[in-house]
C-alpha cells in the first residue's frame, strides 16, 4: 500500500462511520404509527389516503393500516385492554359510536385524552358527546350516519305525490302514504327485518332519547321515544306496508330490485342505492318523518365510528398530530373521501366545500350531500351508555310480539326486565 492510500484511509473510515451513524439516527427518528380498522373499501382505505396525505408534510411518519374483521377489532382490543399488555395494542384504532363509552368507562386511562388539541367546537355536537367522559373527550369523530328518507320518486307520483309532499312528513303521514303508495302502485313503501331494531333506534334518537338517560340508567318504560318508536313499527306492521326482509342482504335486495318504494336509514346507503344505474334519477332524499311528541326532530343517526389514541402508545404525540391535522382541519380531505367513498365526516366545516355542494343528477340533481350534512349538525345529541348492544339485543327480542298484537306497555315491560338482568 502507498503513502498516499494511507494517507486517506482515515477519511474513508471516518466517512464509512458517519454514513453509519446518519442511517442510525435516520431509523431511530422514523416513526411508524399502526392502526386497526375495518372494512377495507371504507375505513380502511379512507385511512391510507388520511396516512398519505399526512406523510407529505411528515415523510419521518409511515402507518401501518391493518383491516380486521369489525368483531375481531373488538375482540383484540378488548383482550389487549384487559390483559394490560400494551404491546399487543396499536396506537389507533377505530371505535363504533354505540361502543365507545363502554370502552372508555371500562378502560379508564387506555385512551388518550384529546381535548387540549382538538376544537371539538367544529364537529357535530352528537358525535362529540359519545366520546367525552367527565368533561373530558378521548376521539377523533369520524364518519356520520346522519339518517334520510330515500324514496323512489316515480313510484310516489304514480300515487299521486310530488317531491314537496315528502318533506317533513310525521310517521303516520308516513304510513297513509304507503298504504296509498300500495294501492296505487302495488309496491310496498319499505323493507323491514323484524328481527333487527335499527329503526328503533333511528326514530328513539330522533327525539332525543336513548335505551338510557344522561347518567347511563336504564330509560326504557318511561321512555316516550322508545315507546312512541315501538308503536310506530307496530303500526307499519298491522298496515302491513313493509316487505318483510330476513338479515342484511335480503333487506338490501328490498329496494335494490325496485321492490318497495322508501328505505329510511344512515347515509352509508348512497351509494348502494346509486350502485343501480337504471333507477337513476327515480330516486329523491328527504329528512325522515318525525314522530309527534316533545323532542321531536326530523333528524338522526344510525352507526358511525371514530379514532382513538392509546395512551400506552409509543408514537402518541405522533398520532393525536396525524389525526389533528388530517380529521379535524383538512377540508379537502372529506371532499375526496365523499366523492371517492360516499363518507359524510362529522367536521361541519367540510360542508362548505365543493363535494358537499355539488347537485347530484342520480337524484334528479338534488344536493344530497349538503342536505345530510346539514341534517348532521341537527342530530339530537343522546347517551348511548355501555350496555347499547344489550338492550338492543333485548329490543330484538320483543319486536316479533309486537307482530302478535302485543300492547306496547308490555312489551316495553318486558323489555325492561331484560335490560335490567343483562346490566346487573
Amino acid at each position: 500500500m502507498d503513502n498516499l492510500a494511507r494517507a486517506y484511509l482515515p477519511r474513508i473510515a471516518g466517512l464509512a462511520l458517519a454514513s453509519v451513524s446518519f442511517l442510525a439516527v435516520t431509523a431511530a427518528e422514523a416513526k411508524e404509527i399502526t392502526i386497526w380498522c375495518w372494512d377495507p373499501n371504507f375505513n380502511v382505505a379512507i385511512m391510507k389516503e388520511a396516512g398519505a396525505r399526512y406523510t407529505k408534510t411528515h415523510p419521518d411518519v409511515t402507518f401501518n393500516v391493518v383491516d380486521f374483521a369489525k368483531t375481531d377489532v373488538e375482540q383484540k382490543l378488548q383482550t389487549g385492554l384487559a390483559s394490560g399488555t400494551a404491546d399487543a395494542l396499536p396506537d389507533i384504532v377505530l371505535i363504533e359510536d354505540y361502543g365507545a363509552q363502554k370502552y372508555l368507562q371500562s378502560f379508564p386511562g387506555a385512551f388518550a385524552a384529546l381535548s387540549g388539541t382538538v376544537d371539538y367546537s367544529g364537529f357535530a355536537p352528537y358525535k362529540v358527546d359519545v366520546m367525552t367522559v367527565d368533561g373530558q373527550v378521548y376521539g377523533m369523530p369520524f364518519d356520520s350516519g346522519v339518517t334520510g328518507l330515500y324514496y323512489r320518486k316515480d313510484y310516489l307520483e304514480q300515487a299521486g305525490f310530488k317531491p314537496e309532499d315528502m318533506q317533513n312528513l310525521t310517521w303516520d303521514r308516513f304510513i297513509e302514504i304507503g298504504q296509498q303508495v300500495e294501492e296505487k302502485t302495488g309496491k310496498k313503501m319499505m323493507g323491514l327485518d323484524p328481527n333487527d331494531a335499527g329503526l328503533v333506534r333511528i326514530i328513539m334518537q330522533s327525539a332525543g332519547q336513548w335505551y338510557f338517560d344522561k347518567d347511563g340508567k336504564a330509560n326504557v318504560t318511561g321512555n316516550p321515544a322508545l315507546k312512541a318508536a315501538l308503536e310506530t313499527v307496530g303500526k307499519i306492521m298491522s298496515a302491513n306496508i313493509y316487505k318483510p326482509a330476513a338479515g342484511w342482504s335480503d333487506w338490501v335486495g328490498t329496494f335494490t330490485s325496485g321492490d318497495v318504494a322508501a328505505v329510511v336509514t344512515g347515509v352509508w346507503i348512497t351509494g348502494t342505492v346509486k350502485a343501480q344505474p337504471d333507477q337513476a334519477g327515480k330516486w329523491g332524499v328527504a329528512p325522515i318523518p318525525a314522530l309527534s311528541i316533545d323532542g321531536a326532530t326530523h333528524a338522526s343517526n344510525l352507526g358511525g365510528s371514530s379514532w382513538y389514541v392509546l395512551e400506552s402508545s409509543a408514537e402518541k404525540a405522533e398520532a393525536i398530530d396525524f389525526l389533528n391535522e388530517i380529521y379535524a382541519k383538512d377540508i379537502d380531505f372529506y371532499q375526496k373521501i365523499l366523492q371517492d367513498r360516499g363518507a359524510v365526516g362529522s367536521l361541519l366545516a367540510a360542508r362548505g366545500g365543493a363535494a358537499y355542494e355539488a347537485a347530484d343528477p342520480f337524484f334528479g340533481g338534488e344536493k344530497v350531500w349538503q342536505n345530510f350534512s346539514d341534517w348532521l349538525a341537527k342530530v339530537p345529541s343522546v347517551n348511548y351508555g355501555i350496555f347499547t348492544n344489550e338492550a338492543d339485543t333485548a329490543v330484538t327480542a320483543q319486536l316479533p310480539a309486537l307482530t302478535q298484537g302485543t300492547p306496547v306497555d308490555d312489551v316495553l315491560k318486558a323489555i325492561d326486565a331484560e335490560v335490567s338482568a343483562q346490566i346487573q
